[in-house]
């Protein structure tokens, strides 16, 4: 802690370390800052020649290359030849390999789910005394406008390769079933009609998931069942590359996205972790989400850590692992390696950080550094970077979308770096900037311990609400607290750079590493929320930033305002430079260009149509097309209750679907009909089906053999959106209570907007936006069923 004014004005005489220990001590901080960055970088690719009990990114990347080369959509050929070679693969590898053919479904909300037919690739490998199943996930299928070479041929490619190295060493204890799921991205339907259905999931398991939402960076643990504490450990134990965070976890359980992993942890005879790679997020459900441009090291980290858990857990107990433990781990990733300590202790650390930081500020007032009153004023002055900080970085992000509005429907720009960077500077740049202007007034001492009070009460807060967050301000807090107080009951200069050298080096191995994946994470779309976190950081470092300032207990010294406006104006100008490099890379043309969403729909009972765009707002091409936000007034797929730009498009002379009645009958004083929706357009990839009564109850449904979940009955109106209806078209049957008239709106799907009227294509650019919705065309019609047959 730094030296200070004494309260009634008198000068302290201890001593205080010069401007060249401050250098030394920053310069150490930012080695470790550069360590703590560089120690989640992957690995290099192994060759295609490595030892065969290894995981190699180049023999991976052979089936990468191979299952990513077209778009392969649930229900389409292209996905169908993938499959095919799947079951040659695994089968060839020794392991018993199956196709389970069946109908998956997954409820979006009351009255609506939607529905698939699905390939499931299964294999076993067996174990020698099974105490359980090891299942290994990933999906097989692709979004309908990219070829999935990361989302998720890496993830099938990895687990390909994984079993073949398992299959070169020796034997495991226990059962590993690759599961190879269909339509998850349209649904999660491959997963579900396996828990649902299959034979090898009645008993539950342990269950690996591998998937991406990137091209780029390193795998991380993102998400787990809950009671993680024993598979945190095993994670920790076995895994080369151990990037995991227990506050990930808080988040993603916050979130309203899903994986495969979701359908598992719903059935709840499951548990295991949820792994994935996520910069590089422009390419992401896009036409470029190529094999070229997965990046190996990824790929070799992710496989690295597949194999090693699968040997790992492959011969644990795992009678005990598919039980959730008593409760979750506090886990972190600091210099290669993974610390974690159990959640009990989550809030002895909470408050043994507000002690410390209690004690400090006590200790500071007894000898006269401070009162009560003050730290209280340099804790509210210590909210002012918290918040501005943050601001100023979302602020940046806005500013760049002006000078480049092709940024507004992007999550990150194809090339982030130099902005990422910019926006820590930003952020120093706010905090040096308040730190300077306030320190001779306030006191250094006194800001430093505001911060603390405001690390240490976040620290509770998450205690209570995100426990597997908590550590990030806790331990900061805590470690600055201790350190302070060290540094405050002593005069040895020594005592004084130690203190903050550790205090600092906590800081920073907790913190860091969290920055730096919050930023593909969230995007600087939310610039905000990494910049906090950043915020969090900065501010812990003022205690060893405070020596590159002029001594305040020295008065006015020849050159010292220079020297104290130098340190935040430093990172103004790296703030500048940064952006301005950002600019200068990032670039748009063909092969990284400006994400645009659109839609066609058309009502062939009114024979009106309209454009459509889920952008918030609407980029220069999209701009052609709609004109204003308005709801539609059929309730399409994707479309439906989002909030999405319209505008009126011209009528294109083409059929809904055709809706066969195949049998009409009261039985049991419920009407039962079944028809049967054929599409008349060639490449329907899916059908919605919208059921309404007039005043009735839909208390029944089956689709293509399955029965409709419970969650989507009891109303009078049904929604479905099957996918993959096949050539044949789909059997749809529903049951219903009450004799009112009965209407069903069909509605079905395909891709491309080529050859509509008034479609202009896409400049060089500009290209599809990664949504599955993109380049959707839709055709709606309604069919009565009438009152049917009295009973």
């Amino acid at each position: 802690m730094p030296a200070e004014r004494h309260q009634h004005g008198a000068r302290r005489r201890d001593p205080r370390p010069g401007p060249v220990a401050g250098l030394v001590l920053v310069a150490l901080l930012l080695g470790l800052a550069g360590w703590s960055v560089a120690s989640l970088r992957p690995p290099a690719p192994a060759a295609a020649d490595a030892p065969v009990t290894q995981f190699s990114a180049d023999r991976a990347f052979a089936h990468v290359q191979q299952l990513g080369a077209h778009v392969h959509v649930a229900g389409s050929d292209a996905d169908a030849a993938n499959v095919a070679s799947l079951v040659a693969t695994l089968t060839g590898l020794g392991l018993d390999t199956r196709v389970q053919n069946s109908v998956g479904a997954w409820s979006s909300g009351p009255g609506t789910t939607e529905m698939a037919r699905v390939r499931n690739v299964v294999a076993v490998l067996p174990g020698t005394h099974p105490t359980g199943r090891l299942f290994l996930m990933a999906h097989h299928d692709s979004v309908q406008n990219g070829p999935g070479a990361s989302d998720d041929a890496a993830g099938v490619s990895t687990l390909v390769e994984s079993v073949r190295a398992l299959k070169a060493g020796p034997r495991l204890r226990n059962d590993v079933v690759v599961v190879l799921t269909d339509a998850e991205e349209a649904c999660l339907c491959g997963a579900e009609a396996f828990v649902s259905s299959h034979p090898l999931a009645a008993g539950g398991g342990v269950a690996l998931n591998v998937e991406a939402r990137g091209t780029t960076g390193p795998p991380i643990v993102f998400e787990t069942s809950r009671g993680n504490a024993g598979l945190a450990a095993a994670f920790a134990a076995a895994a080369p590359h151990p990037v995991a965070s227990s506050f990930a976890v808080e988040v993603y359980r916050a979130l309203p996205n899903d994986t495969d992993f979701s359908v598992l942890l719903a059935d709840g005879r499951f548990t295991g972790l949820n792994a994935a790679f996520i910069d590089g997020a422009a390419a992401y459900h896009t036409s470029h989400d190529l094999p070229g441009r997965l990046d190996r090291r990824t790929l070799q980290a992710l496989g690295d850590n597949t194999l090693a858990m699968a040997r790992e857990l492959g011969n644990r107990d795992l009678s005990v692992l598919k039980k959730p433990a008593a409760g979750d781990a506090t886990y972190f990733p600091v210099l290669g390696a993974l610390v974690r300590y159990p959640g009990r202790l989550v809030w002895p650390f909470a408050a043994g950080a507000m002690v410390a930081v209690g004690v400090l500020a006590v200790a500071l007032r007894r000898r006269g550094s401070s009162s009560v009153r003050r730290t209280a004023g340099g804790a509210a002055l210590a909210l002012l970077p918290l918040v501005l900080a943050p601001l100023a970085a979302q602020g940046l992000w806005w500013s760049l979308i002006a000078f480049r509005p092709g940024y507004g429907t992007m999550l990150d720009p194809w090339r982030p770096g130099w902005y990422r960077l910019a926006v820590v500077a930003v952020v120093a740049a706010v905090v040096l900037l308040w730190y300077a202007l306030l320190r001779r007034r306030v006191g250094p001492a006194t800001l430093a311990v505001g911060v603390l009070v405001w690390l240490a009460v976040l620290g509770g807060v998450l205690a209570g609400l995100a426990p597997g967050g908590s550590y990030l301000a806790a331990l900061p807090a805590l470690a600055g607290g201790v350190t302070g107080l060290v540094a405050t009951l002593t005069s040895s200069r020594v005592v004084a750079v130690g203190a903050a050298l550790v205090s600092g080096a906590v800081a920073i191995v907790v913190l860091a590493p969290t920055v730096v994946l919050f930023f593909p994470a969230l995007g600087l779309r939310t610039a905000a929320v990494p910049a906090f976190v950043t915020t969090l950081l900065v501010v812990a470092l003022l205690p060893a930033i405070e020596l590159l300032f002029a001594d305040p207990d020295r008065g006015p010294v020849r050159g010292g305002w220079l020297r104290s406006a130098a340190v935040p104006a430093t990172a103004i100008v790296v703030a500048a430079a940064c952006t301005a490099a950002g600019l200068s890379v990032d670039s748009t043309d063909a092969d990284h260009p400006v994400p645009s969403q659109l839609v066609y729909a058309l009502d062939t009972d009114s024979g009106h149509a309209w454009w459509a765009s889920t952008e918030q707002h609407p980029g220069t091409y999209t701009s052609l097309y709609v004109d204003g936000r308005k709801p539609l007034p059929v309730d399409y797929p994707y479309l439906a209750g989002a909030d999405v730009a319209t505008g009126p498009a011209r009528a294109a002379h083409l059929p809904a679907p055709e809706v066969t009645t195949v049998s009409d009958t009261v039985l049991g004083g419920h009407r039962e009909i079944t028809v049967l929706i054929r599409p008349r357009r060639p490449g329907v990839r899916l059908v919605a089906l919208d059921l309404r009564t007039a005043g009735g109850t839909v208390v029944g449904a089956r689709m293509a053999g399955r029965d409709v979940p419970d969650a989507a009955l009891g109303h009078d109106r049904i929604r479905v959106t099957f996918h993959a209806p096949g050539a044949d078209g789909l059997r749809a049957s529903f049951t219903v209570d009450g004799g009112q008239p009965v209407s069903l709106r069909t509605i079905d799907g395909s891709d491309g907007l080529t050859g509509l009227p008034g479609f202009a294509p896409r400049p060089a650019g500009i290209d599809a936006a990664g949504t599955h919705s993109s380049d959707l065309v839709l055709v709606s019609g309604t069919t009565s069923l009438g009152r049917g047959p009295q009973a």
